[in-house]
């Protein structure tokens, strides 16, 4: 339970300097409005979308993409065998249900505060703070649903205690969870207000004539509605972006883990999906972001981003940052870096040949013993392996390698699988603490490609390969044209067309595409469970691409320990003890 407000938290819109006593009341935030913009900053302290800052959370290491190379990583230890209830490193349970607590208190005090001598200002600005609070409770409840949610020892779907207004000292704590049906339609629900409370996005407007209608009905003026609506609100939650999140909610519903109790099909899921397609226009496939996959490189597009404003490919991202940390920890050895996420072999073997053929189809023109020549452009892109050039060096990985970049050769900064990381990497930092520069970097919070994958899951799922729904595209489309951006396939991809006409192989390549796009972004450990993949799946071997002389060894490299119960996150162990009314997911 949280009660006072500390003046530590600050407001996205206006800073403030904390008094002497800085504990305040509800009722005394009613007549303080820059402190009671206070609790609605926190729910942007606490987004779950950027807990690692602009780093990457990399909990692909618990997955079958990577290992690290840190023996302390909380997600390698995790995959090894010492996940629990009262060891979850994947925990959202008392972070994000505090910070629950934060936005009923600022929901149920925004009505009563005088925001403006303004009548009308005031009226509109509770609408803004209202709409950005119920879209902000609905993000949270998605990730808490994905962290928690799980089916009980006697077969219900549960989600989470389902709480709307402020606890208090006299309130009852030991809440049963509700049903992951019921916390969805909470979620829908404040999906639906931040919609009916905020314009279709923020700016300053040049005319009255462009004011919405809702609000010309309140007697608003264009200075009115830029005062409130106007640029200095970019990039805060939106319309677009609480439809993205009812979206991802109905993918995870729809998907083979959650089905069978959430009762969302996936006609539903790939029609929410298309909805927020509709952001790109009446034909959203023709305007993938051709540099959509590799935004990271572009240092001067990245500089030139205007504070809440988005590349193509960005709906919601984080504020632009200048550093050098990330680099630090995933440079190789040799360029000052801790080459802390090791890709797999398993990832690698993902990647298909630039012709679109898989590795192990025979057609494909593969060679195990030239295993990087022809492949897929984006293995080049993402994943530093044996002879790359990177700042102008190339990078021996090899086993019998020379220097600290060869495999295991420096414990605890060395590749353990003969990889390293490249995506996200800004090639022109220097990491050397003696002469040290720092890159640009932003995080995507939701990206457009990630949005047409889920649509092209959905889809085939829904209507087949090349069925469109009412939408106008197929599934078929979208990873055609993905495929076409990475220079995959093509002018005649032939495997895509083979796919084309199965629904399973469609299937399958719509995963692989994902893993491929969506890789080191934080999406793998989640997909696999809500797909119900089989346990072995789960458990597979990660493995490493050993190499001495002209010899290409594939390699067993760290071994997984998860239980058939573990594709559900447990709830703490901690708060089952404190409250009865909790169950628990079944093996936990």
């Amino acid at each position: 339970m949280i009660m006072p407000l500390m003046a530590s938290f600050t407001a996205c819109d206006d800073a403030f300097s904390p008094a002497v006593e800085n504990h305040k009341s509800i009722e005394q935030l009613e007549n303080m409005p820059t402190w009671a913009t206070g609790l609605l900053g926190h729910a942007y302290i606490s987004n779950p979308l950027n807990q690692s800052a602009i780093g990457w959370s990399f909990n692909d290491v618990a997955t079958d993409d990577a290992v690290s190379n840190d023996v302390s990583n909380a997600y390698r230890r995790m995959a090894e065998g010492s996940w629990r209830s009262d060891n979850n490193p994947l925990d959202q349970w008392q972070y994000l249900r505090a910070s629950w607590q934060y936005i009923n208190q600022f929901i149920d005090v925004c009505q009563k505060v005088d925001w403006a001598q303004d009548e009308v200002a005031s009226e509109l600005y509770k609408m803004r703070f209202r709409g950005d609070a119920y879209g902000m409770r609905a993000l949270y409840m998605l990730h808490l649903l994905m962290a928690h949610a799980g089916w009980s020892a006697d077969g219900q779907l549960l989600g989470i205690p389902i709480l709307t207004e402020p606890e208090t000292v006299n309130s009852d704590f030991n809440k049963p969870r509700d049903t992951f049906k019921a916390c969805l339609e909470l979620l829908n629900k404040d999906v639906d207000q931040c919609i009916a409370d905020l314009p279709a996005d923020y700016g300053d407007l040049k005319t009255a004539a462009e004011v919405p209608e809702k609000y010309k009905q309140m007697g608003a003026t264009l200075e009115e509605y830029n005062r409130v609506f106007g640029d200095h609100a970019k990039n805060r939650m939106n319309p677009k972006v609480a439809r993205a999140i009812r979206a991802q909610a109905a993918l995870l519903a729809a998907s083979p883990a959650y089905s069978a109790g959430s009762g969302v099909t996936w006609e539903e899921a790939a029609n929410l999906m298309a909805e927020v397609l509709k952001n790109l226009g009446p034909n959203p496939v023709s305007q993938l972001d051709p540099t959509g996959n590799v935004w990271y490189t572009d240092q001067s597009g990245l500089t030139d981003l205007v504070q809440g404003y988005n590349r193509p490919e960005f709906l919601w991202r984080s504020n632009k940052d200048e550093s050098n940390s990330m680099e630090q920890d995933q440079f190789v050895p040799t360029l000052f870096g801790n080459g802390r996420v090791n890709p797999s072999q398993n990832l690698v073997d993902a990647f298909p040949m630039a012709n679109g053929l898989p590795i192990t189809d025979p057609n494909s023109g593969y060679n195990p013993q030239d295993p990087y020549t022809g492949r897929d452009p984006r293995l080049d892109l993402y994943i530093i392996h044996n002879k790359s050039t990177y700042k102008g060096k190339t990078i021996i990985t090899a086993a019998d390698g020379t220097d600290n970049n060869a495999m295991n050769k420096f414990d605890g900064k060395s590749t353990r699988t003969g990889y390293y990381l490249k995506k996200f990497l800004v090639e022109d930092v220097n990491a050397d603490p003696t002469a040290a520069t720092q890159g640009k970097h932003v995080k995507p919070w939701i990206r457009y490609t990630e949005i047409f994958l889920s649509y092209a899951e959905a889809a085939n799922e829904a209507w087949g390969p090349k069925g469109t729904g009412s939408n106008g595209y197929s599934a078929y489309d979208v990873i055609k044209a993905i495929r076409r951006r990475a220079g995959v396939g093509g002018t005649n991809d032939t495997y895509l067309e083979e796919c084309a006409t199965d629904k399973v192989k469609m299937r399958e390549l719509i995963r692989n595409e994902r893993r491929i796009e969506l890789c080191f972004e934080g999406f793998r450990f989640w997909d696999l469970r809500r797909w119900k993949v089989d346990l072995s799946k789960l458990n597979e071997t990660v493995k490493g691409m050993k190499i001495t002389g002209t010899h290409y060894e594939v390699v067993p490299v760290e071994e997984r320990q998860y239980s058939d119960y573990m594709y559900f996150g447990p709830i703490p162990y901690s708060e089952t003890i404190k409250f009865d009314a909790l169950v628990q997911n079944a093996g936990w």
